[in-house]
């Protein structure tokens, strides 16, 4: 007798993404959530007007690339409305920031725009060198940067340079973060000590401040759903079809292999995911580990792979004062999205 079918099962383990130069910069477009994002299919919460007012100031912005420079009986040409070069975005998680960026580069003019998170154009000047990633950007359109945070001195000096070349060269720039430009670094390193080329890059933006509560949190309230490690197997396939991949891994075993992994690649470690198994999870104490759960869920989000876990909680794996730290939005952001995504993996009854 033929055995039936199952689902295929993996270990991230087992995956060591590797990407150059040129995969990076063809990656640089929003995340297949956002797709099909717009101002139109945005739905701003009527509580908190911030957020209406964004995609009023937002889409002035984006058809400010349309004006029409020639008109009147003599031909005159008219003169653009001054536009600051760039726009930024802060506010909580879970308020649409990402959604509004990823409508603004659906609506800016191509052929050459891009989108990624900070992470990504830091990984491109790794990748390239800073001049020749600076060439391989000069000319677009609309440069976007999801999740914009420096934590670290060699990060606020790089982005000063690379923004202020851009912006030179004609490009204009949004961004998001939950910080706002001149608090960028606070409690993560002497961010006194490089004000002036903070405040640098702040001269490039008009802040637009968003408010709201969590979007993901008004759909699905309460905890990260943990799994019963009897029941661990069957709630990873549940209700997938039979020629789904999942993975199957330790949450040590996650940590340790993501040690030896770009966070730039994480995306390419849950390529073709349905379901993203993690056993035995525990309390963190390591920010460096921490960190880079988060950078991972940011891109398990992305992908909007759901997550079945058993141990603890995985909104309460960050202890030791983490979300009283520098760091904290970071945590709650990605406290945010594993709520979401282990919601996403039990079926509805």
């Amino acid at each position: 007798m033929t055995a039936a079918p199952t689902q295929r099962r993996i270990s991230l383990t087992e995956r060591t993404p590797r990407s150059d130069a040129q995969a990076i910069i063809a990656g640089l477009t929003p995340p297949p959530q956002f797709a099909q994002a717009s101002f139109e299919n945005y739905r701003p919460d009527a509580d908190y007007p911030s957020q209406a007012e964004a995609v009023t100031i937002l889409t002035e912005f984006a058809d400010a690339w349309g004006v029409q420079r020639s008109g009147g009986f003599f031909g005159r040409k008219k003169k653009a409305p001054t536009v600051q070069p760039g726009i930024y975005l802060d506010g909580g998680f879970g308020v649409g920031k990402t959604h509004l960026l990823a409508s603004l580069w659906h609506r800016a003019p191509g052929p050459r725009k891009y989108f990624g998170t900070f992470i990504e154009y830091t990984s491109l000047v790794g990748a390239l060198g800073y001049q020749q990633a600076v060439q391989a950007l000069t000319g677009a359109t609309l440069i976007c940067i999801d999740e914009f945070e420096l934590d670290d001195p060699g990060d606020t000096m790089l982005m000063t340079r690379l923004l202020g070349e851009l912006v030179a060269s004609g490009t204009r720039i949004a961004a998001t973060s939950n910080t706002p430009p001149g608090a960028l670094g606070e409690g993560r390193f002497a961010a006194a000590d490089f004000l002036r080329e903070i405040q640098a890059m702040s001269a490039h933006f008009r802040t637009l401040r968003i408010d709201g509560t969590d979007y993901r949190r008004r759909a699905v309230s309460g905890s990260c759903i943990v799994t019963d490690p009897a029941n661990f197997d069957t709630a990873l396939t549940a209700g997938l079809p039979v020629d789904a991949e999942v993975s199957d891994d330790t949450f040590d075993a996650l940590l340790n292999h993501l040690q030896t992994v770009h966070p730039s690649r994480y995306a390419g470690l849950i390529t073709g995911l349905s379901r993203l198994g993690i056993r035995d999870v525990h309390e963190l104490t390591d920010q460096t580990r921490a960190l880079q759960i988060v950078a991972f869920i940011d891109r398990v989000y992305d992908a909007q792979v759901p997550i079945v876990a058993s141990g603890i909680a995985l909104d309460q794996i960050f202890g030791d004062g983490m979300l009283e730290g520098g760091y904290r939005k970071k945590y709650q952001r990605a406290i945010s999205r594993m709520i979401a995504l282990t919601h996403a993996a039990t079926p509805a009854e």
